[in-house]
């Protein structure tokens, strides 16, 4: 098992926990710095031509791409813990909080979006902090409205299960940290952010413990 990835990426943070809670190490990760420009490289467009990060080759066959995906590939085929519950309409749920994030927020601050309001638009470093904090905060109020009121909403997102949902709600509030996010106007996803950080498969795959991190 190969894994593409960077410290910074916040969706190989997510393969990174979920590889962690099913107890799987990559014989071999691969770094793509995103901050120089690697994921434009011509062998790792070969890999993924969307030139975005994760990637994960398990096995023969094409590299598998999209942390969503790729997380519900690792459940199916090492499906324990199960990071979905078994009811549809659960499933349901544990999805879209899980694509409050990596679908409606997350794709607008990554370095390619970031890059693009700087060189085409000639917006400066404040304006685009100012555009990632805008997206974050989108995103936190949304799963805070949805995670506040929703009768299952337990220690995590769903319960007292692990799911794909938490996954996801770490990784969104790990990049409001690095965007200097306040994160007092949404008490429910910190605890549960909270919650997760004390689970050392969450701890292990964090940004800033990963190879080429910076040190604070």
């Amino acid at each position: 098992m190969k894994l593409f990835s960077f410290w910074r990426s916040l969706a190989t943070y997510r393969v990174r926990i979920a590889l962690n809670l099913k107890g799987l190490v990559p014989d071999e990760v691969i770094e793509v710095d995103l901050m120089k420009g690697h994921q434009r490289d011509p062998k790792y467009r070969e890999v993924n031509p969307m030139m975005a990060l994760p990637a994960l080759i398990d096995g023969d066959g094409p590299a598998l791409f999209e942390s969503l995906a790729i997380i519900e590939y690792l459940d199916e085929v090492h499906p324990h813990p199960p990071l979905l519950p078994r009811d549809a309409k659960a499933r349901a749920r544990v999805r879209a909080l899980a694509q409050i994030v990596a679908a409606d927020s997350h794709p607008l601050v990554v370095p390619r979006v970031r890059e693009y309001l700087a060189s085409a638009f000639k917006i400066d470093e404040a304006g685009v902090a100012k555009w990632a904090q805008h997206w974050h905060n989108a995103a936190l109020t949304g799963l805070e409205a949805h995670l506040s009121i929703g009768k299952d909403t337990g220690t995590y997102c769903h319960g007292e299960q692990i799911t794909i949902a938490d996954i996801c709600v770490a990784s969104q509030v790990a990049g409001a940290t690095f965007f200097k996010v306040d994160l007092a106007p949404y008490p429910t996803v910190k605890r549960i952010a909270e919650a997760c950080a004390k689970n050392d498969a969450f701890a292990r795959a964090h940004p800033l413990k990963q190879p080429g991190a910076p040190a604070a």
